[in-house]
C-alpha cells in the first residue's frame, strides 16, 4: 500500500512552496518521521517528514515550485527492506552455481565468506546514530564548525564530537555513547534539525566490523575491483557522492561527481577534493588542437593570456560559503529595511561630567568590583530612564496591536569573528552600575568565546550599539527587530563649542537613534534622544532618577 506525501499547509498566507533539497533518494528505504526534503516559501523554510516506513517513490524534482496539497512523493510500505535481504541471498547461491565447472573454487569462496560473515553476525556491536539535535524553535539547519575527533577514533560517553553553528548560536555535540565514531558528515556540511551527522559503534567487534562488512559484497561480485575501491574509501557505501558543499564548488567547476575520487567516509567527494578538482574547460583543450594545425597556433596564443597570471596574483579572488550567522544577519538586516518606516534622528552630546565622573571613581570602582567603569554603563542607565518617560521606544508591533514593555532589557552590540551578535542585559533598570558593567563583561567574554545561547540574545526591548569604539564619527544603525529602536554611539573628538556666550573645548559625542515611525513618533524620537542628552550631560541625575 502506497502513502501519498502532499505539500502540508505551512502558513495561512502561503498558497505555493519550492522544493529545496532532498536529503533521501528515490528508492531509498525511510522511517517514520525522517525528514525527507525541505520546502521553501516566501517566509521561511519548512521540513516535510515521512509519513509511514517504507520505499520513498519521489515525483517532484528540487526547484519544482508546487501548491499546497500537491503530491510530492509515495511511500510504498508494501514492500520494504524485508524483500531487499531475500534478494542479496540468493545471488550468493547462485555464485558457486556459476563456478561449478572448478569444484574447488566453489569451498574456497565458502570458506572465505563464512569466517567473514561469522564476527559481523557473533558480534555484539551496537549503533548509535547521532542526529543534529533541536537547537531552538526557530532553528531550522545548522552548519558543522569543526570536528574534535576523527573517523575512527574511540569517544568516550559525553566526550564533544564537534561544534555545531546555527544563524545565533554556536553549540557542542557531546557523544550519546562510549564506542568507534564513524563521521557521515565533514566539516561545513549544513544540515537540517534531525539529519544523521554521526554513527557511534557500541561494542567489543565496532572497531572490526567495518574492515569485515564489505567482504560478503566483494565475494558475490567482482572482488579484484571492490577491493581496491574499498581500500580507498572506506566502506564504499557513498562513493562518488559529494557533500553538498563539494557538490556546489562541482557544479561551478562543470565537473561529474562520478569522475571524482572521495577520500571522505564510505568514498564521500568532500569540499577539499572538489577544490583541489580540476575545471572541466581543461579536457577541451585537445580537441581544438586534433582539428586542424592552424587551430592549434591560436591556441597557443591562449596561454599568453594564462602568462598574465603574474600580475594577476596580486589581485587574487578568492570564494566562500557565508556562514549560517551572516545568512541570517543578512536576512534580518533587509528585511528590517523593507518592512519599517525606518527613521534616524541624530544630536549631540557633552561628555565632560561622565568623562570627568569616570576619571574621578574609576579606580576605586574598580578596586571594590573588580570590573572597569565604562562609558556603556553611563548609556545604558540613561536609556532605561528615558525609555520609562516614553514607553513607545521601547515598544514593538506585533501584527495590528502595539506590546508596551515595563521592563528594560537592553541589547548591547558586540563584535566577534563570527559576526555581530547582540546578547541582552535582562531588568538593566534595576542593576547598579556595577552590575551592568559585570554583565556586560560576562556576555562580551561569552560571546568573544562562542558560548553564547538563544536565550541569551533573544527578547530585547531596545538596543545599544557602539561604532565609536572603531572610530565611527556618525552613523545610521539599523533597528535590531522587532524591537523598534536602537542608540549608536560614536567616537569622542575634541571640538570648539560655545558655553555662556564663550568658546570652550569640549570632548562631544554623535548620538543616533534609529526608529520605526509606524510606532514612534518624531516628537517622541528627538524628546527621548533630548533626555537622553541631559542625563549624560548631568550624570547626577542617574542618581536621584530624574
Amino acid at each position: 500500500m502506497a502513502v501519498d506525501m502532499k505539500i502540508p499547509p505551512v502558513g495561512e498566507s502561503i498558497t505555493e512552496v519550492t522544493v529545496g533539497t532532498w536529503y533521501k533518494k528515490e528508492g531509498d528505504h525511510v522511517k517514520m518521521d525522517d525528514v525527507l526534503c525541505g520546502l521553501d516559501s516566501d517566509k521561511a523554510t519548512f521540513e516535510l517528514t515521512a509519513e509511514a516506513d517504507g520505499i520513498l517513490h519521489i515525483l517532484a524534482q528540487e526547484g519544482d515550485v508546487l501548491p499546497i496539497g500537491a503530491s510530492i512523493g509515495t511511500i510504498d510500505n508494501g514492500g520494504s527492506a524485508p524483500s531487499a535481504a531475500p534478494a542479496a541471498e540468493p545471488a550468493k547461491v547462485e555464485t558457486p552455481v556459476q563456478v561449478a565447472p572448478t569444484p574447488q573454487a566453489t569451498p574456497a569462496l565458502q570458506d572465505v565468506a563464512e569466517p567473514v560473515q561469522a564476527p559481523v553476525a557473533n558480534s555484539a556491536t551496537s549503533v548509535v546514530e547521532m542526529k543534529v539535535p533541536a537547537v531552538g524553535e526557530s532553528v531550522t539547519e545548522v552548519t558543522i564548525a569543526s570536528w574534535s575527533k576523527k573517523d575512527g577514533d574511540q569517544v568516550a560517553l559525553d566526550e564533544v564530537l564537534c561544534e555545531l553553528e546555527s544563524d545565533k548560536a554556536t553549540f557542542e555535540l557531546p557523544a550519546e555513547a562510549a564506542g568507534t565514531l564513524r563521521i557521515v558528515a565533514q566539516a561545513g556540511e549544513t544540515l537540517p534539525i534531525g539529519a544523521l551527522i554521526a554513527k557511534i559503534e557500541v561494542g567489543a567487534g565496532a572497531a572490526v566490523t567495518p574492515a569485515n562488512t564489505p567482504a560478503p559484497q566483494q565475494a558475490t561480485s567482482a572482488p579484484a575491483s571492490e577491493v581496491a575501491s574499498n581500500g580507498q574509501n572506506g566502506n564504499g557505501y557513498a562513493a562518488h557522492y559529494p557533500s553538498p558543499a563539494a557538490a556546489k564548488i562541482l557544479d561551478e567547476k562543470g565537473v561529474n561527481a562520478q569522475q571524482v575520487q572521495g577520500t571522505g567516509v564510505g568514498g564521500r567527494v568532500t569540499k577539499e577534493d572538489a577544490v583541489k578538482t580540476s575545471s572541466a574547460p581543461a579536457p577541451a583543450a585537445p580537441q581544438p588542437s586534433g582539428v586542424s594545425a592552424p587551430s592549434t597556433a591560436p591556441k597557443p596564443a591562449a596561454p599568453t593570456p594564462a602568462a598574465a597570471p603574474a600580475p594577476s596574483g596580486e589581485r587574487g579572488q578568492r570564494r566562500e560559503k557565508m556562514t549560517s550567522l551572516r545568512r541570517t544577519i543578512a536576512r534580518r538586516l533587509v528585511a528590517v529595511k523593507n518592512e519599517t518606516a525606518m527613521l534616524t534622528t541624530f544630536n549631540e552630546v557633552d561628555m565632560k561630567a561622565v568623562m570627568d565622573l569616570r576619571n574621578k571613581y574609576k579606580d576605586k570602582f574598580k578596586e571594590k568590583n573588580g570590573v572597569g567603569l565604562g562609558f556603556m554603563s553611563f548609556f545604558t542607565k540613561a536609556v532605561c530612564i528615558a525609555l520609562k518617560d516614553f514607553p513607545a521606544v521601547n515598544a514593538q508591533i506585533d501584527g495590528d496591536q502595539m506590546i508596551f514593555n515595563d521592563f528594560c532589557d537592553i541589547s548591547i552590540a558586540v563584535s566577534t569573528e563570527r559576526g555581530l551578535v547582540v546578547p541582552v542585559i535582562r531588568d538593566a533598570d534595576k542593576l547598579s552600575f556595577a552590575g551592568v558593567e559585570k554583565e556586560i563583561v560576562r556576555l562580551a567574554g561569552l560571546a568573544r568565546d562562542n558560548k553564547l545561547t538563544i536565550e541569551q540574545m533573544t527578547g530585547g526591548t531596545f538596543t545599544i550599539t557602539n561604532g565609536g569604539t572603531f572610530g565611527s564619527m556618525l552613523s545610521t544603525p539599523i533597528i535590531n527587530a522587532p524591537q523598534s529602536a536602537i542608540l549608536g554611539m560614536h567616537n569622542i573628538v575634541e571640538r570648539a563649542v560655545v558655553v555662556n556666550g564663550e568658546i570652550v573645548v569640549r570632548p562631544i559625542m554623535y548620538l543616533a537613534l534609529s526608529y520605526d515611525h509606524r510606532i514612534i513618533d518624531g516628537k517622541e524620537s528627538v524628546s527621548f534622544l533630548v533626555r537622553v542628552k541631559q542625563i549624560l550631560e548631568d550624570p547626577s541625575r542617574i542618581i536621584f532618577d530624574m
